[in-house]
């Protein structure tokens, strides 16, 4: 199974310290967030896709084309507008229908969420979020089947909040682009439109780290993101 790991974007949320250093690579504890990620790879994953832009040599140089026992291919986001286009790059790798994982490059998961997540056709990481009205929150319906994503809403209906760890497959890449006022094109949109004829199940997970500014690193537990 091939994953996607979206690595692209400046991180300028977390400055000064991605000023030099690509959000990517930030340390929790003695590891980089790509190094947790790699390491909560099943053995089903067999290949990674990289989409990188914003500092991307350092990445290229840390992950080499063969990590932890993954192959690694690189695809470059010259633009940095946004994860839905970061996501098309990667459609020549793909055949009809065929599944694959998307990971976003600052997620902090567990080998147990992506295996919950891969144990369905179609599925999407949920979480509590300690800052509903700053994420994107899960509307859930019937036999936890995700009926839509509201980014940041003004009056959340829940705390459930969508991460940046989905199961989805090449149909993705039939849907239409979005452009917002800021010119950006966002990843919700696209499964937006693909929760209207795909099922995609809520897989339940632990609360995110806030990556909102740099003291946030500071407040992860590296001990218990390993027990988790």
């Amino acid at each position: 199974m091939k994953t996607v790991i979206l690595a692209a974007g400046e991180g300028r949320r977390m400055y000064p310290l991605t000023r030099s250093m690509p959000k990517p690579l930030l340390r929790v504890g003695n590891k980089t967030i790509l190094d947790y990620i790699f390491e909560s790879l099943p053995p089903e994953v067999d290949s990674v896709i990289m989409v990188v832009g914003y500092l991307q040599k350092k990445i290229r140089q840390h992950l080499g084309h063969k990590y932890q026992g993954k192959n690694i291919r690189y695809v470059d986001q010259a633009v940095l507008d946004g994860t839905a286009t970061a996501l098309f790059l990667t459609k020549d790798f793909f055949s009809p229908q065929e599944r694959f994982l998307l990971i976003y490059g600052d997620e902090l998961p567990t080998r147990e969420e992506i295996k919950g997540c891969m144990s369905y056709p179609s599925s999407w990481l949920c979480a509590p979020s300690a800052s509903p009205r700053q994420s994107g929150i899960a509307s859930i319906g019937e036999d936890d089947i995700i009926l839509e994503v509201i980014e940041k809403p003004a009056n959340p209906s829940s705390n459930m909040s969508a991460a940046g760890i989905v199961v989805l497959n090449e149909d993705i890449f039939r849907y239409d682009l979005v452009r917002h006022e800021n010119g950006q094109y966002y990843f919700t949109d696209l499964m937006n439109q693909f929760m209207k004829t795909h099922m995609v199940h809520a897989v339940y997970g632990r609360e995110r780290p806030n990556f909102l500014s740099p003291d946030e690193l500071d407040r992860i537990d590296p001990i218990r993101l390993v027990l988790n």
